[in-house]
């Protein structure tokens, strides 16, 4: 594919998105940023984390993803008593007295672990191989999973008791971290009137997952300014206390950001640019998707949480 094609792919890429965001908005009410950054999320082969209190449309968001995308999709409900085998599948003894591979609902395009936090680490971890390397071992042999793959995870923040908090390794895997918020008064009368009423809108499928996969590959391909890259680097390395100078990091954080961290901004910065028209991403861009991408990666000191800061608010001013 040449630069021309390329040029061509990102201006298709445009209006897709566009028609993608009209499509949704048949069954989502608002919530245009929490559609924009799960779009972007998967055009950059990455993973998200959903939280918000319950009754805001999460599965409803994910489902509705699934159809405008044409991809297959399958929901998992974590629950405390849910084993790594009721995800990845299992062997079992068929009728010929042989050991059949049956593959559990991980084997998808689209998997919404729904309340991912009620479940206990060791099945959590079932989800990290598949996340990481798109593929599940079982048994001993590795069973590959069809690309596209994406999951989305929700969590609800306001009820912990009896739930298991996600560890730190397996929070890196998402790139995203989105936080859902009350809709507006005159967003929720939309809403009201769209799901009280005889009428349900039916959603389209405008791609497949073939398409999806070619504007992933052409996102990777797209070219980055040094500063750009060094700009989205440098704000990685503002979030360890023991690497920098900043004052605001060694007064308020205890643990910092990764390299995975930098590679999302650029990726996330890439496909942001890209949806919007944009030819090659600049710091803007990479802006944009700082907060979602960071905010799961540091984690706030004692003093941070006595004075009541936030880790958005941590970020933006180290963005300053």
């Amino acid at each position: 594919m040449d630069l021309k094609d390329d040029v061509e792919a990102i201006d298709s890429l445009k209006e897709t998105y566009g028609a993608l965001k009209q499509e949704i908005h048949k069954k989502i009410v608002g919530q245009d940023a929490i559609i924009e950054d799960v779009l972007i999320s998967i055009f950059s082969k990455g993973h998200c984390l959903l939280v918000g209190v319950p009754g805001l449309a999460k599965t409803l968001l994910v489902t509705s993803m699934a159809q405008v995308l044409g991809l297959r999709n399958n929901r998992i409900q974590f629950t405390p008593d849910l084993m790594p085998s009721d995800i990845t599948g299992s062997e079992i003894l068929n009728g010929d007295r042989q050991f059949q591979f049956v593959q559990g609902p991980l084997f998808t395009n689209f998997l919404l672990a729904d309340e991912i936090n009620r479940t206990p680490p060791k099945t959590q971890a079932a989800l990290l191989e598949a996340m990481q390397e798109l593929a599940v071992t079982v048994a001993g042999h590795r069973y590959q999973l069809a690309e596209p793959f994406f999951v989305l995870a929700t969590q609800n923040p306001i009820e912990q008791e009896g739930t298991y908090p996600l560890p730190e390794a397996q929070l890196d895997r998402f790139m995203f971290n989105i936080w859902l918020d009350y809709p507006s008064v005159d967003e929720e009368i939309a809403i009201v009137k769209s799901t009280t009423g005889a009428s349900q809108q039916e959603l389209n499928a405008l791609l497949d997952d073939e398409k999806i996969i070619a504007y992933q590959q052409v996102i990777r391909k797209m070219p980055v300014n040094d500063s750009v890259i060094r700009y989205a680097v440098e704000l990685v390395a503002k979030t360890r206390k023991e690497h920098t100078q900043n004052p605001l990091a060694k007064e308020y954080l205890s643990w910092g950001a990764g390299p995975r961290a930098s590679q999302n901004l650029i990726v996330g910065a890439k496909t942001h640019a890209a949806i919007h028209g944009k030819y090659s991403p600049d710091i803007e861009d990479v802006q944009r998707v700082a907060l979602p991408i960071l905010r799961h990666r540091i984690v706030k000191n004692y003093k941070a949480e006595a004075e009541g800061i936030s880790v958005d608010e941590i970020i933006t001013k180290l963005m300053a």
